[in-house]
């Protein structure tokens, strides 16, 4: 996979079937954690679908391969959808998980839930297997690729598995207390199970919320700003300016920097091309030949505003 929609499309394609597979097993079993390892996968194919398309976009519009309608409408790129995305897709797995949970705990407090084992153990074991080979495959060509979508993706896979695999520890439990004096637990091992997979679901996206949420509030991540003020001050120095000022902000793989250097009053005249000489230095000290970069260099002799106090 050479590509990141390549590697979301193979993810898709993954996550219909493993979608397919346990809301059927989950209808003939009569396991709720099965047809709720189903539906999980269900969401993640919609926001599978979402990261595609985003991921096009994206890549289309660093190419300026977009049609000039499209381009017109949004001159900025489509950077800003990847932490809405992400967000998105954190808020409706904690959703899912908190509505298992929710079924779960009502199940045990009912007298639990009868299942067919047999057909829970076939699908769990085959879903085990699917999960670790996409989840493999995809975390492989993400180390090439570097996108935040296919991470989230990769993750959600390793959730995956790990919710099948207590899944599949859960169904054996059950097939091997059937006929012992243990057989009066066997309706509870399904709500159980799925509440333990729900706990440890719920709080597994926080991070990528958290994250999104700070792109999508542009704060500002301390690297960066470290980054973007050692270049301006380097350059303040060089170029003899009063000041500077750097505002920075990261959504998603794109990096938003406007630097504005205080000129001394009555500085000497300089040429169009020594100034653009200083922003291409300003730049290259930034990474400025990153497509998903946007850097901003301007020039004053007004007087700088205030640093805010520490």
């Amino acid at each position: 996979m050479r590509t990141e929609q390549q590697a979301l499309k193979v993810s898709l394609v993954g996550v219909l079937i493993v979608s397919a597979l346990g809301i059927g097993f989950g209808v003939v079993s009569g396991s709720f954690a099965i047809l709720f390892d189903g539906v999980f996968s269900l969401v993640d194919a919609v926001m599978s679908v979402l990261s595609i398309t985003l991921a096009g976009l994206i890549a289309k519009s660093a190419s300026n391969a977009l049609s000039k309608r499209t381009h017109d409408r949004f001159t900025m790129g489509f950077w800003h959808f990847e932490p809405i995305v992400l967000a998105v897709n954190a808020l409706l797995m904690m959703s899912v998980a908190a509505y298992a949970l929710f079924q779960a705990i009502s199940a045990l407090l009912t007298g639990g839930r009868d299942v067919e084992f047999g057909p829970a153990v076939v699908y769990a074991a085959v879903v085990v297997v699917l999960t670790l080979v996409i989840g493999f495959i995809e975390h492989r060509a993400n180390k090439k690729l570097g996108s935040a979508l296919v991470a989230m993706d990769v993750k959600g896979w390793i959730m995956a598995g790990g919710v099948t695999g207590a899944l599949l520890a859960a169904f054996l439990i059950g097939m091997l207390i059937e006929d012992t004096d243990a057989e009066w637990a066997m309706p509870y091992v399904d709500p159980a199970v799925l509440a333990i997979v729900a706990l440890i679901l719920l709080p597994m996206p926080f991070s990528t919320l958290r994250r999104a949420l700070a792109e999508i509030s542009l704060v500002t991540p301390p690297e960066l700003k470290r980054q973007a003020e050692g270049a301006a001050q380097d350059v303040t120095e060089s170029e003899g300016f009063t000041d500077y000022r750097v505002y920075a902000a990261q959504q998603g793989r794109a990096r938003t920097i406007d630097v504005v250097f205080y000129v001394p009053t009555g500085m000497g005249l300089r040429s169009l091309e020594d100034w653009d000489r200083i922003r291409d230095e300003t730049r290259a000290q930034l990474d400025g030949e990153d497509p998903h970069s946007w850097i901003t260099v301007s020039f004053t002799t007004k007087t700088p505003p205030p640093q805010p106090q520490p």
